[in-house]
């Protein structure tokens, strides 16, 4: 068996593995010990995850795509990315889940057949905050395209002139419209929007993103410490606020703002509406390190959300199926305040 079969057989069990809750369909040939070991915590958390929700797995889907390969003698490593689609039940309740995952595999032959030896996820809710962005060839014209008027930038908070254009500034209402913020968290979930810079760690972006489509007023200051704003990338400078990008800042704008987007902090996630946020730290060190926003409800009227870094699409608040979960996580649940 070739190692490009071992990893269609690979994606095959994984695939088993999310509906059993078991990693014994990779035993055969990953040997990779400590993604083993993780994988059987996240299974089990899953597992009790699933059973209080009163929510049973039907069926599972996922397409393979490689997306780089490095042949040498003595191994071969394979980057792909995996696009899943997960459906079960809640009572009669039917839910679809969808989520891009990316991982790199190590393959080497090993007495005449190829074993998985190393696998890491890319791409994960374990990565840290960066600035760093992630340059493709649509992205390359953001910032031409944002100075000729996609957000056209003043030095206090407004709202999108391309949603209002009949509005003066100084007589427009701020309202959050959570039906389009929805809208949008739903048609680009699985990639990035070329009007925008696609980050690293992308999934504050994505959420500030979800919140201006809902005509939340963006607050320019031209200081990347204070407001909410984006204008773009001009050369190696950074045109956007740390608050846009950045988990943690992201959170602490929304609490403390007292004028445009805002939010108050409710204490139980069933307390939240479509269009919210919430923010997880979780090595409970108080340092917020990933953003989603609320897209549907499941049949316990538990929220669903939508993310990126891992994109995901009507996945379980709780997010205890991800790698990045402890048990020392901690929530916050932003309400969005719909008008001033």
């Amino acid at each position: 068996m070739s190692w490009k079969m071992m990893l269609y057989e690979y994606v095959h069990h994984k695939n088993q593995m999310n509906l059993d809750y078991s990693v014994e369909p990779l035993l055969p040939f990953v040997t990779d010990v400590p993604f083993l070991q993780a994988q059987i915590r996240r299974l089990a958390r899953t597992s009790q995850n699933d059973q209080d929700r009163h929510y049973s797995p039907v069926k599972n889907e996922t397409r393979l795509t490689i997306t780089q390969t490095i042949e040498q003698p003595a191994y071969v490593t394979a980057s792909i990315r995996l696009r899943q689609s997960m459906v079960g039940i809640i009572g009669v309740t039917e839910h679809e889940e969808k989520r891009l995952e990316s991982e790199q595999l190590t393959f080497e032959e090993q007495e005449g057949k190829w074993v998985i030896t190393n696998i890491q996820s890319t791409g994960n809710e374990l990565l840290q905050p960066t600035q760093r962005v992630v340059m493709s060839p649509s992205a390359a014209s953001v910032p031409q395209t944002v100075d000729q008027g996609l957000l056209k930038l003043s030095s206090m908070p407004f709202l999108n002139y391309e949603v209002l254009p009949y509005l003066e500034p100084a007589l427009r209402k701020n309202y959050y419209d959570r039906h389009k913020a929805v809208q949008y968290a739903d048609r680009w979930w699985d990639q990035a929007n070329p009007a925008y810079l696609e980050f690293e760690v992308d999934c504050s972006n994505y959420i500030s993103q979800c919140l201006f489509a809902g005509e939340a007023p963006m607050h320019y200051t031209g200081k990347r410490d204070s407001g909410w704003w984006y204008k773009g990338r001009n050369n190696s400078q950074e045109l956007w606020s740390f608050s846009w990008a950045v988990a943690q800042s992201l959170q602490g704008y929304m609490t403390s703002n007292d004028h445009g987007l805002r939010a108050k902090e409710v204490h139980k996630a069933e307390n939240l509406e479509l269009g919210d946020v919430i923010s997880y730290d979780w090595n409970g060190d108080g340092r917020y390190r990933h953003s989603t926003i609320v897209t549907a409800k499941d049949a316990n009227g538990m929220p669903l959300v939508n993310a990126h870094t891992t994109n995901s699409k009507h996945r379980y608040w709780s997010y205890k199926d991800s790698y990045a979960w402890t048990e020392q996580t901690r929530y916050r649940f932003l309400h969005v305040i719909d008008q001033d």
